[in-house]
Order: C-alpha cells, then sequence, then structure tokens
C-alpha cells in the first residue's frame, strides 16, 4: 500500500476514534484538521433541510461562513438529486468534490471537498469519507438536537413534531424491494403518517390519515402507529394487525377514526397483501401504466369506528411481477387545488411518476420533484395533509 493510502485510512481512522468524544458542532473543525493533513485545503458537511429543498453548511468556526445551496440548482444539488459525485473546477482554483452522504439510499446531505487535484485514489478518499461522516452524523443526531435545529428553515407546530418523532427513514431499499415516501406540509402535518420494515423475508408498510389536522390529528396516527408496530413485533399476522390498533383509538378518541392500508409483500414471491381500513385504493403501476382497478376492493370502516365488531378485516392478495410499483397516497395529494380551484388530480401525479422513473430517475427524487410540483402548483398552502409512498418490487 503506497504511502498516501496509509495516510488516508489513518485519517478516517483518526475522525472515527476522535468523533467518539467530539461535540456535534465540533464535528466540522475536527474534520478540517485531520484532512489538512492530506493537503485538503477545506471539508463542509451539507444537510438537507425536513423539506429537501437547500443543503444546509455545518457551521466551522475555523472557517468562513458557506452558501446555502438550492437542490434543484445547484453543483452539489446535483450531487444529493443523483447519488452521484461531481467533481468541477473552482473559480478560485483546484477542485470542488461534491460527494453524497447517504445511509443505503436515504439521503442526509452533500460532503464538499476544495483540494488541489483530483484522482481516482482521492475520489475514492472523499467517497469514504462522505461514508463515515453520514455514519458520524446519525450517530450523534440521536443524541443530540443540533443537527434537527440545523435542517430546519422555520418553527414545526407540535403536531407535526410528534409525527415525525415516529417516522421511519423516508426510504428503505432491500435486494428485493425499494419504498420512498414524502409527505407535506412538513412543518404542519398533523393525521398523516407511514411505516416500512422487513422482518425476514416480509416487506411490511402502513399508510395513514387520521380525522383532522390538529393535536389529536396527530396523537391518533402516532398511536395507530405504535400499535401497528406493537402488534407486527409481537408476531401479528395481517389480519390481527388492525384489532388492537382499531381498540386503541376507540378508547382514547372515541369520536376521531384514522384511514389507513396496512400491507405486506413477501420478497421471495412478490406476493402482495393488504388490508384496507376505509382509505383510498392502491394504485398498481405495471410496465409503465396504471393498471385500472387492479387493487381496488372493498374497504373496512376506519380504525376507531369497528370496536364494536371486533372482527379481523379480509385479507386482499395480488401476485406482482417483478417491476411493479405499489403506489399509496392520501387524500390531500389529488385533493390539492390552486386558489382558483385547479385540482392537481389523480391523473397528473401518476403520470408525473410514470415518466420520471420510465427516464431512470429513482423514486426517492421522482417522490420529492413531485411533493415540490405540488406545493407550487397550490402556491405553497396545502389545505390538507399530503403524503405518496411507493413501493417497488424488483425481484428477478
Amino acid at each position: 500500500m503506497d504511502t498516501m493510502r496509509v495516510e488516508e485510512h489513518r485519517a478516517l481512522e483518526t475522525i472515527l476514534r476522535q468523533a467518539e468524544t467530539a461535540s456535534p458542532s465540533g464535528l466540522p473543525e475536527l474534520v478540517g484538521e485531520v484532512a489538512a493533513r492530506l493537503g485538503i485545503e477545506n471539508v463542509t458537511l451539507y444537510l438537507a433541510d425536513v423539506q429537501q429543498e437547500v443543503l444546509i453548511p455545518l457551521p466551522d468556526a475555523t472557517t468562513a461562513e458557506q452558501p446555502v445551496f438550492p437542490i434543484d440548482h445547484s453543483m452539489p444539488g446535483w450531487a444529493y438529486r443523483t447519488s452521484s459525485p461531481r467533481v468541477v473546477e473552482a473559480e478560485s482554483g483546484g477542485m470542488d468534490v461534491w460527494v453524497p452522504m447517504q445511509d443505503g439510499i436515504e439521503r442526509v446531505g452533500v460532503l464538499g471537498v476544495r483540494c488541489a487535484s483530483v484522482d481516482a485514489p482521492r475520489l475514492r478518499f472523499c467517497r469514504a469519507l462522505a461514508l463515515l461522516l453520514t455514519l458520524i452524523v446519525l450517530s450523534k443526531g440521536a443524541h443530540s438536537d443540533t443537527f434537527v435545529r440545523l435542517q430546519r428553515t422555520r418553527p414545526m407546530d407540535l403536531p407535526a413534531e410528534m409525527v415525525w418523532a415516529f417516522l421511519p427513514p423516508r426510504t428503505l431499499k432491500t435486494p428485493d424491494v425499494t419504498s420512498s415516501a414524502m409527505m407535506e406540509p412538513a412543518y404542519r402535518i398533523g393525521g398523516d403518517a407511514f411505516d416500512h420494515t422487513l422482518i425476514d423475508e416480509t416487506f411490511h408498510a402502513a399508510i395513514l390519515d387520521a380525522m383532522g389536522h390538529d393535536l389529536r390529528a396527530g396523537l391518533t396516527s402516532a398511536v395507530a402507529l405504535a400499535g401497528c408496530r406493537n402488534a407486527r413485533r409481537d408476531g401479528a399476522d395481517l389480519d390481527e394487525l388492525t384489532c388492537p390498533v382499531d381498540r386503541a383509538i376507540a378508547d382514547a378518541f372515541p369520536e376521531r377514526y384514522c384511514t389507513g392500508i396496512f400491507l405486506h409483500i413477501d420478497t421471495r414471491t412478490g406476493l402482495l397483501t393488504w388490508t384496507n381500513q376505509g382509505h383510498l385504493p392502491p394504485l398498481l403501476i405495471r410496465a409503465q401504466r396504471v393498471v385500472p382497478g387492479a387493487l381496488e376492493r372493498e374497504p373496512e370502516l376506519p380504525l376507531g369506528w369497528n370496536r364494536l365488531n371486533d372482527q379481523p378485516p379480509t385479507v386482499h392478495r395480488e401476485q406482482l411481477k417483478p417491476g411493479d410499483q405499489v403506489l399509496l397516497y392520501t387524500d390531500g395529494i389529488t385533493e390539492a387545488r390552486t386558489p382558483a380551484g385547479t385540482r392537481f388530480g389523480l391523473d397528473t401525479f401518476t403520470e408525473f411518476l410514470i415518466r420520471a422513473t420510465a427516464a431512470g430517475e429513482p423514486a426517492h427524487e421522482s417522490l420529492r420533484r413531485l411533493i415540490h410540483a405540488i406545493l407550487e402548483h397550490h402556491e405553497g398552502q396545502l389545505t390538507d395533509d399530503a403524503m405518496i409512498m411507493l413501493i417497488e418490487w424488483h425481484h428477478g
């Protein structure tokens, strides 16, 4: 191993070791000091804001203030959108390297590196550094609000704070299934929520829409999420999952209800099973077309309304083909209107997704752009929560 490779490995080891005791706010300075020993002029960590509109730099007391970059119209934004490194000549001389910071395929931000020149070994080091810093940021973010505060561009309502606290990462990828979700208004979300996870060979997902837009709506969806996870982790089958959730909502909020879809995908065979608790039916996208009525079934009563019946819901089944996508959404997506009353509409948003994914754009980026298009259509003000979840089975 050449001398440079040895020094780069030592640098990564030093950052990993010293980051254990460094404060979140001290991370940029630590990284900058270690990188300087390798001839790197500047290293800046950028985190995406809650709505994935801008990349915000972590403040570093030892360097000049860095700019905030728009994700849609900048070089670092390009690296974020495409999940690919970007190398460009810096205006002041040298080279700028922009490397996405990702946890799996869940995007966290972008690492900016300024150095005199870039070759293949240096680019490999930058990618390894971005991966290491992503893990450090996620680890320290679990014990500090420093990064969370940085990622907010305005105050968050209490119901939204509560819902976000319960949500998993927005994007999940396994060898056979990819799932991604987006929701707005991010700072005022009230009753919408989602969940997805993998247990052995079964992919689990849920989308929820609680009645109302207040604190009780957030509490209702939080109870539904917790009840779903509790039953799932106790080994409940799909037809057993919703009964305890239904009773919990009815007991805690007798005047409230929550619609939802709970689904499983057998990752080996592609068998889709689901229950529908008064929610909008899922859509099946196959070969870049919506299959009309493919997943429409008679829905059950919403959660919170079935406690006197206490009967397990009907479990529906559909065999997926490799490449099939299942689209879940709440009515805030299709009901979004301009002040003049123009509705965004189901056809508009499905066509948007189909065109984007057909062009090779990853689902999480397509959903990001779609939710921003809906916001723009509605002039930035949604009157109802809007959530989209896109799941693809790509076994084969």
